[in-house]
């Protein structure tokens, strides 16, 4: 089992401390936050993309996912939902074409440091914006930037969250189908399968040969609340017979963003709960 740590617990730290400290827990990889104040994808520079990439080969640490989910550094007077817009079904033009232009530079940043793959979300239906409508504009939105994912050879991988346009596993196979690009999968949250009653072992089925890395965490049942892993009530075991079950040979991620003020501690809790549980 290949372990990494999001950087995105260390949101109140610098990259090259997260990439120190991960390394320094026993991690083999690092899933790296493409928002502030790591790397932010407002445009792509190749001489900062040099300088992570030889921190990365200093530490021995691959790239187990960019993570560009979200874009806190984009808002100034951040709107209603920051979260996850701009998105590229965002009711404004403007901002459905920034987000493709940062998506776009996120594809040149993983392969400037030889990351495999980067995530995304769907974002939310807003006002103006019905279900139907928004999964038109997601798609058209999306095509052209699958076509630049496929001469890269950067896959991007959706993740499903409960209350997006895109949350369930069934609603991201029928994406994957219909769009039909060899580069578009899964970015696999297994807490957010929890947290919405999917059945674990079914949806890593469905996706299976899709899913590009897998997020984990602990949870309080199933309330949406990442717990460093051993303190919820998640069955780590369990996961690890179903991941073995389709033959997944990719990364698991661990994404502990609400540990921001003891992001190291959280790491290392993390690794020593996994390691036994998981071996």
């Amino acid at each position: 089992m290949k372990l990494a740590f999001s950087t995105n617990a260390y949101a109140r730290h610098s990259l090259a401390t997260a990439i120190a400290d991960i390394a320094g827990c026993g991690y083999s990889g690092v899933e790296i936050l493409a928002d502030k104040p790591h790397w932010y994808p407002d445009r792509f520079d190749a001489a900062v993309a040099a300088k992570i990439r030889k921190l990365l080969d200093k530490y021995g640490l691959a790239v187990s996912n960019i993570n560009a989910n979200c874009t806190f550094g984009y808002w100034k007077d951040a709107p209603p939902e920051p979260f996850f817009e701009p998105s590229l079904m965002s009711p404004l033009a403007k901002l459905r074409r920034d987000r493709a232009r940062m998506i776009r530079n996120t594809l040149r940043f993983a392969k400037a440091i030889g990351a495999d793959n980067i995530s995304i979300t769907s974002g939310k239906a807003l006002p103006t914006m019905p279900p139907d409508k928004a999964l038109q504009t997601f798609c058209e939105s999306l095509k052209p930037i699958l076509d630049m994912a496929q001469k890269l050879h950067i896959h991007i991988g959706i993740e499903c969250e409960p209350g997006l346009l895109v949350e369930w596993a069934t609603e991201l196979r029928d994406l994957i189908d219909t769009l039909g690009s060899p580069m578009l999968g899964a970015n696999l949250d297994i807490g957010h399968s929890v947290v919405l009653g999917e059945d674990v072992p079914s949806a890593l089925k469905l996706l299976r040969g899709r899913i590009w890395n897998c997020h984990i965490e602990d949870l309080p049942g199933r309330k949406h609340y990442h717990l460093i892993p051993g303190l919820g009530t998640f069955d780590f075991a369990a996961l690890k017979r179903a991941l073995d079950s389709i033959g997944y040979e990719r990364f698991v991620t661990v994404e502990l963003y609400t540990y921001p003020d003891q992001p190291k501690v959280a790491a290392r809790q993390s690794i020593a709960h996994l390691r036994k549980v998981m071996a």
